[in-house]
């Protein structure tokens, strides 16, 4: 007996909305204030929280920054790494300067996303691949974005920052591990594509060069 995908398949009104919010997804830095009212907040924060995860451990924790005085000391910390990435790429540190990184101050929620303590317990799934709890945490953040997204809102993944500091300034377990700075708010456009491709730092690769058959191939 055989079956077949569109069996199970959704109208084709609503295929074509998952693969725009998808094509249409960026990582924004400019905001324009606003607000996110609490119950889309909980409903993006729930689409999140929906993301698989290896052995169902949901090692996602999210904490929501309100605190204005808190909000500068993390702002002030990515812009101290921001200098320190920009020396680290050499010949392009003038060029990453130049460039909006990110939108701490600006965004209307400020979401730090980590990783839970005593994760080592969790082994299904995890044994030969640890990293796994950091990958199922990705997907609860691609699940935010991509929801975020159909919301009309715009997100952006800061990653400038020492894990160390905020575990302190956070009063985060032993074990646990900061892995993302959410800025989530209203935006005045979405970029027409990716803003590193616009701004000339990257391009997206051609998807038929990524692609492999029965082994690597160079």
């Amino acid at each position: 007996m055989s079956c077949e995908h569109r069996d199970h398949a959704y109208s084709q009104a609503d295929i074509d909305t998952v693969y725009r919010v998808i094509a249409e997804r960026r990582d924004m830095r400019h905001f324009c204030g606003g607000e996110v009212p609490y119950e889309t907040l909980m409903k993006l924060l729930g689409a999140a929280h929906r993301a698989p995860s290896v052995g169902l451990m949901q090692p996602w924790r999210f904490i929501r920054i309100q605190d204005s005085a808190l909000r500068k000391t993390i702002y002030d910390k990515v812009q101290e790494e921001r200098i320190k990435t920009a020396r680290a790429l050499n010949e392009r540190e003038d060029e990453f300067m130049r460039l909006k990184v990110e939108g701490v101050k600006d965004c209307a929620e400020l979401i730090v996303v980590a990783l839970m303590d005593q994760r080592e317990k969790h082994i299904f799934g995890r044994r030969t691949l640890p990293q796994m709890d950091l990958a199922s945490a990705s997907c609860a953040i691609q699940n935010l974005w991509l929801a975020a997204r159909a919301e009309g809102l715009g997100m952006g993944w800061v990653s400038l920052f020492d894990p160390e500091h905020l575990i302190s300034i956070l009063n985060m377990p032993s074990g646990s591990l900061p892995i993302a700075i959410l800025c989530l708010g209203p935006v005045e456009d979405f970029y027409p594509r990716p803003m590193l491709e616009t701004e000339h730092w990257a391009q997206r690769q051609d998807l038929e060069q990524l692609i492999m058959q029965d082994g690597w191939q160079d």
